[in-house]
């Protein structure tokens, strides 16, 4: 019978993990959930976090963070996208208001901006001027690169031919595979001012590229998103090599979504293989399929603890190693 058992678990993955993810929810305990009250996110950073339009609202997001005890945010985008850092001025300006009314402490927070952002031509000088401005993280491109229109397109229009993505969208590299003049200044820049710099949809070639070129410089305040997303697809194997580099793999509740479905037993696995010093845990929320991004950070740090992560190991991937990476004290 038990080998009957193995098989069809063995043909049927999804029972499988079933099987295996309901004595993990049965086991798994937290504090007693007391909504609008979040548990369990105390302290924790989101390095991953949306709130430009049509997604959640910024400020309303910073504030129930701020209830809740959360480390801080950092927005990828946000509303006022060519001029993020004054938009985040706005936002704090207001939330200490708030948190002064209140009585609380307000949580840190961020702003990224976006190379190539609104078909805007990657450009060194455009991105040491969001720096100047005071933007705390670059992302390499993202919706607009060739990777993310080869695989998803735009809107409902699916996956575009390449020699269609390569007329609209953006790379990193040349046609020889080596990184554009302006990207390796990008990276330098962020590697002298010690700016965390996300690798955005990057393909593998690209990724590769940039990796290659952040570990001539020393420079680990490097960042891979979603790692097991369709974007990026990497290997266990592989996200160990660029570990090694000295490069962070940012795990993202949108992986667990049923959106995207990644198992947490794997996502877990990952992080015990090649080690939590090389992992962040974050939201990447924002849409309203989402939860927001606060309860996406507790459901993920949830699922690490039920699958087999140490309070130590939580803290350490969703408190001080995002800390590092933006060059922040570590919350309480």
């Amino acid at each position: 019978m038990e080998a009957t058992n193995e098989a069809a678990s063995a043909s049927d993955p999804t029972k499988a993990r079933y099987v295996k993810s309901y004595a993990m929810r049965r086991a798994y305990r937290e504090e007693v959930q007391h909504p609008p009250a979040v548990p369990a996110v105390q302290g924790a950073i989101d390095l991953h976090c949306h709130a430009h339009e049509g997604q959640q609202d910024a400020l309303d997001l910073a504030k129930h963070a701020s209830r809740n005890g959360v480390g801080g945010l950092l927005y990828k985008t946000i509303i006022g996208g060519q001029r993020p850092a004054e938009s985040l001025r706005r936002l704090r300006e207001a939330l200490n208001r708030w948190c002064e009314e209140e009585d609380l402490t307000p949580m840190q927070s961020w702003v990224g901006w976006g190379v190539a952002r609104g078909g805007v031509p990657i450009s060194l000088e455009s991105t040491r001027e969001q720096l100047d401005d005071g933007v705390d993280a670059i992302w390499m491109p993202v919706a607009n690169s060739i990777n993310t229109l080869t695989k998803v397109g735009i809107g409902s229009q699916g996956p575009m031919p390449e020699e269609e993505a390569r007329k609209i969208g953006y790379t990193v590299v040349d046609e020889h595979g080596r990184l554009r003049p302006e990207v390796r200044d990008i990276i330098r820049l962020a590697a002298d001012r010690g700016t965390a710099l996300f690798f955005g949809h990057a393909s593998h070639p690209e990724m590769w590229a940039m990796a290659e070129e952040v570990d001539k410089l020393r420079f680990e305040r490097a960042v891979i998103d979603h790692p097991f997303s369709p974007f990026i697809d990497l290997t266990i194997d592989e996200m160990r090599e660029l570990g090694r580099i000295g490069i962070t793999l940012n795990f993202t509740y949108d992986e667990l979504s049923p959106l995207l479905g990644v198992d947490p037993a794997r996502m877990c696995e990952a992080i015990r293989t090649v080690g939590p010093e090389h992992f962040t845990l974050s939201s990447d929320a924002g849409e309203p399929l989402f939860p927001n991004s606060v309860e996406c950070l507790r459901l993920i740090r949830g699922y690490m603890r039920a699958f087999g992560l140490s309070d130590e190991e939580v803290h350490q991937v969703s408190v001080a190693n995002p800390a590092r990476i933006l060059g922040a004290p570590v919350p309480a």
